[in-house]
């Protein structure tokens, strides 16, 4: 198959049944990782598939680290359906351990290295994890906490994966069948800001047809190269970057970390075409000094997601990198990343919305009593599809509350307009009440990072005898700025009711968790007795 149809191809599209639900699907598409892994490989074994540092590896490479690997997961006792937990940094050996893991049947269990020790005792203890592949330094649980927990491999810089993982005695002629496209790849567990992290099914399905929409509405290139500044373990950087660069048959830039004048040097030294980022990673690039000179001719497409882009910074980048396709994206661990996706040439003209749903997605806006509200009125964002995952695991319960007839409840305030294009209000448990006028604190964020000293904004809601709630909000700006100037700069945008009473400057970034996400929570917390 074709794996990169141009965006301006409608790729073949058909009715499926998958987990009791009927989904419009993508008819030509592999049926899992191993065999994109085989398409890359049969196009050009020699082409350069993974980079990081000094270090590179070929699709030939790659091919025989991830089947060596596999046959050591088994004879380490991992059999087909198990858990294989992967508490990594971004490096060399994450696309090995992941594909490992399809050569053997298991489901790769990624954990953020930032995590803590209990947040990763839950993961392993949920997702029943028989294996765990850790950075050497990394914080673990204590063994007892995670009884079906058979071994662990340490994974070090100075240590070769070959020797490490892999030792030339194990046959690798004894693989399983690889999985079925209803099988689970990956379990990702949810950012958990409201309570405990849930494990997300991901399946071989839903990944494919994630790769396949982002090839496509991006429109990238059989052989892209692609830069990972995000974390592989967020649904991101595995699906967006990680999967999707081998769906390409491309090569995958990897950064341990983001840091801006190194992602610069990396997109020129690398001749990068693709990335997807956060808008504060570009913001921040903007500000380097080297940005003027930095050789970015070869940068076609950007993804960004996760936080509004302030319009400044697009059209800084519409000036300075005119040859840029800027794509807004809109998706969770839910949705295997993209469900909504804003064409890059409406991107200056459409900035307050995400864009259109993707391929296959079928997007409703529903209201309280579960009815489909007509454009322009605002409810509950439903998505349904064959990237939306089947259920979370062993967890009845919250699967019963999230999903309803194979659509998943998003629990985002959003509408389309009457040419079906998307906009996110807020999250319900976001809207600020003051007064009895409802404030959607992500209008406020946008508002304040329209302001070009401002990196980053979070608006909560304080409470208030009198009017219920007062708004606050908290502000990490990259140069000087007053309250009372980020004010004004709002009032001259929004209703007065709406300007933060409050502006609290930050020194550094805005609490988040381990995946990434605002942790609002924390915020509301240094209010209490404020």
């Amino acid at each position: 198959m074709r794996p990169t149809p141009p965006r301006q191809e409608c790729p073949t599209l058909r009715h499926e049944l998958h987990h009791g639900r009927v989904v419009r699907c993508l008819a030509d598409r592999p049926r899992n990782l191993a065999e994109f892994l085989a398409a890359a490989l049969a196009r050009d074994p020699e082409g350069e598939a993974v980079v990081e540092g000094e270090r590179r590896m070929t699709y030939a490479g790659l091919d025989r680290a991830a089947r060596a690997l596999a046959a050591r997961m088994i004879a380490l006792g991992v059999t087909p359906g198990d858990r294989v937990a992967v508490l990594l940094g971004n490096r060399i050996e994450y696309p090995v351990i992941v594909l490992a893991c399809t050569f053997a049947g298991a489901i790769a269990v990624p954990m953020n290295i930032r995590q803590t020790a209990a947040e990763t005792a839950h993961a392993l203890a949920a997702s029943g994890a028989r294996l765990l592949f850790h950075e050497a330094d990394a914080r673990l649980p204590d063994r007892a906490q995670v009884p079906a927990l058979a071994a662990l491999v340490a994974i070090a810089d100075d240590a070769p994966l070959a020797e490490t993982l892999a030792p030339q005695d194990v046959p690798v002629s004894a693989l399983p069948p690889l999985p079925g496209e209803d099988e689970p790849a990956v379990i990702l567990f949810t950012s958990g800001t409201t309570g405990k992290p849930k494990g997300a099914v991901l399946t071989h399905c839903n990944i494919a047809h994630s790769i396949l929409h982002f090839c496509h509405h991006y429109a990238l290139r059989e052989g892209e190269r692609c830069l990972l500044a995000v974390p592989a373990s967020h649904v991101t950087g595995l699906v967006a970057l990680l999967a999707t660069s081998l769906g390409l048959g491309g090569c995958l830039v990897i950064m341990r970390e983001f840091k801006a004048g190194e992602f610069l040097r990396l997109m020129a030294q690398e001749q990068v075409g693709y990335t997807l980022v956060v808008p504060a990673m570009l913001t921040l690039a903007l500000m380097q000094p080297q940005f003027e000179s930095a050789a970015l001719s070869n940068w076609r497409v950007c993804g960004f997601g996760g936080a509004p882009m302030p319009d400044a910074t697009i059209a800084d980048l519409a000036l300075r990198l005119p040859g840029l396709a800027l794509h807004n994206t809109y998706g969770a661990t839910e949705t295997t990343s993209p469900a909504v996706i804003m064409p890059a040439d409406q991107a200056a003209a459409r900035s307050r919305q995400l864009g259109l749903p993707v391929l296959c997605c079928d997007l409703l806006v529903m209201d309280d009593q579960g009815r489909e509200c007509p454009p322009g009125e605002q409810g509950e964002i439903w998505m349904a599809g064959p990237m939306v995952i089947p259920r979370y695991w062993n967890d009845t319960a919250a699967t019963a509350a999230a999903f309803v007839h194979g659509y998943w409840k998003s629990g985002d305030i959003g509408s389309r307009d009457a040419d079906g294009h998307v906009s996110i209000h807020d999250r319900m448990k976001d809207m600020i009440n003051r007064g009895g006028f409802k404030i959607y604190s992500v209008e406020v964020e946008n508002a304040l990072c329209a302001h070009p000293a401002v990196i980053e904004a979070a608006v909560v809601g304080r409470p208030c005898p009198v009017l219920g709630e007062r708004v606050v909000a908290f502000v990490h700006a990259g140069a000087p700025a007053s309250a009372e100037e980020l004010r004004a700069h709002v009032a001259a945008r929004l209703s007065d009711y709406k300007v933060p009473e409050d502006i609290r400057f930050e020194t550094v970034p805005l609490p988040r968790n381990a995946n990434g996400k605002l942790l609002k929570h924390a915020l509301r917390d240094r209010l209490v007795g404020a």
